[in-house]
């Protein structure tokens, strides 16, 4: 037997689907391939895409091994894994708007939901998302160290669903935008841990939050 994933007699798995499983999986979790790699206990440059080749150009498959570590330290199961690589088309990219945060606090870029609206941005192309109103906020300042530098990218998804522990953006009326962890949102409060230790938990009344959306990617 192969030590390696490989497609099926019929064809039906291809290279890019199984990577692009890989990346998937690393999505839902808020990491990227070489975070996952590493919480699987893997060489931090396993999943690059610089390994998904040879430097003659032939296809390189995971190990059947790695994808065992990955299934371990993730949780999931090999069924939902195939799972993914059945519904991961060839990756393609999308031309997504990039928001500065100064930008984000101010008028004209967001709905009341927290979708952007408008224009005068620039943009970014990025692995296609499920979310079809998905962004890019670039940070500023060090408000969010360590999690997040001046300077880092982060993929925010208005449409995601919340569960506690996400890491968030949250906007206020007022105009201030933050990115915190969401400790536990109840019908009256929204209760944020802060990310840099050296800023305070926020509890924010629900009537005082403009919008909250899920943070589902960042370019650390």
């Amino acid at each position: 037997m192969s030590d390696h994933f490989t497609p099926n007699s019929s064809g039906m798995l291809t290279h890019g689907q199984v990577w692009g499983a890989i990346d998937a999986l690393a999505l839902r979790h808020d990491m990227t391939p070489s975070a996952l790699a590493k919480k699987a206990g893997l060489d931090a440059t396993t999943f690059n895409k610089s390994k998904r080749r040879s430097p003659d150009g032939r296809l390189r498959w995971p190990s059947t091994e790695s994808i065992a570590k990955v299934l371990d330290a993730t949780g999931a199961t090999i069924d939902q894994f195939l799972g993914m690589v059945s519904q991961t088309s060839p990756p393609g990219r999308v031309t997504i708007p990039l928001i500065g945060m100064a930008q984000a606090g101010t008028g004209g870029y967001f709905t009341d939901g927290g979708y952007p609206v408008g224009g005068g941005w620039d943009e970014v192309n990025f692995p296609n998302l499920a979310d079809d109103h998905s962004y890019a906020l670039e940070i500023s300042g060090e408000s969010m160290m360590p999690v997040y530098r001046d300077g880092d990218t982060i993929i925010v998804s208005p449409g995601a669903a919340l569960r506690r522990g996400d890491r968030v953006v949250v906007k206020t009326i007022e105009g201030e935008v933050m990115a915190k962890e969401l400790k536990r949102r109840t019908a009256r409060t929204v209760e944020l841990r802060s990310l840099n230790p050296e800023h305070e938990d926020r509890v924010l009344p629900n009537e005082q939050v403009s919008w909250i959306a899920r943070i589902v990617w960042s370019s650390q």
